[in-house]
């Protein structure tokens, strides 16, 4: 199987955001791979192991990048993708990197791919449908079971604490939501083996792209870190007395009745 993963590079989830002039800080900032895409791949080294093929684990951004690539190479991908943007692509959004990665995927033959549901820093969700549509392959978000047998996939996805099941015909696209497995920790001999593994680097200008054609589509008004939570308040006297001052509260100070 040809099995590829589309990861992103984000922040550490322990890290703290610090937002100066409109803009987050990211001087000295600690990057990790998205965590959901460390369940996309968990799940495509699973599925090698089982049918066969190789992984090869794709993402869009900078040289800083490579880090969060070889690290996932450490965990048992084949090889990996960096498409650096760093001297072509000033601003791009969800739109602007499924474009990207369309146009990489152009002459790739493939089987399966896997991302992750969302990237914990936008948490848009967009760029796996997206990439399926221009594709024109089949698309399932939020899986968390993924069972291959021949050209079919019978699918468990989760929707809003419900499990719906599914069979897919293969190529497919799917994103990956937690429980579907336990991703792996790179042992000491995978990452020396991803020192020797291949990563090959790519530039917008590898591509039949017109600069035009990777304009943002939609546009950041603002940032800005969600306000401090305020002290509880606790309510005394009677019963009824306290259901009336909730009640009050709750219409005219929180405005939510």
């Amino acid at each position: 199987m040809n099995i590829y993963v589309i990861l992103k590079r984000t922040f550490d989830t322990e890290e703290k955001i610090v937002i100066s002039n409109g803009k987050i800080e990211t001087d000295g900032a600690e990057y990790i791979i998205n965590p959901y895409d460390e369940y996309a791949v968990e799940e495509a080294i699973k599925q090698r192991d089982e049918h066969g093929g190789e992984v090869t684990v794709v993402t869009v951004g900078d040289e800083e990048s490579e880090k969060q690539l070889r690290t996932a190479l450490a965990m048992g991908a084949d090889k990996a993708t960096l498409i650096n943007t760093e001297d072509d692509l000033e601003d791009g959004d969800q739109y602007t990197t499924a474009k990207i990665l369309a146009a990489y995927f152009e002459d790739k033959e493939v089987d399966l791919i896997l991302a992750g549901n969302v990237a914990i820093d936008e948490a848009s969700g967009q760029v796996g449908p997206r990439l399926a549509e221009r594709l024109g392959i089949s698309c399932v978000t939020t899986i968390t079971k993924l069972d291959i047998e021949d050209d079919k996939a019978q699918i468990d996805k989760d929707v809003e604490g419900d499990v719906e099941k599914l069979e897919v015909s293969l190529p497919l696209l799917v994103t990956c939501q937690q429980g579907l497995n336990d991703p792996r920790y790179p042992s000491l001999p995978g990452i020396m083996k991803a020192k020797k593994k291949p990563l090959d680097e790519l530039e917008i200008d590898d591509f039949d792209l017109e600069e035009d054609e990777l304009e943002p589509k939609t546009k950041t008004l603002d940032i800005y870190l969600p306000p401090e939570k305020e002290a509880g308040r606790v309510l005394e006297g009677e019963v009824a007395d306290q259901v009336k001052e909730l009640v009050s509260l709750l219409q005219n100070e929180k405005k939510i009745l």
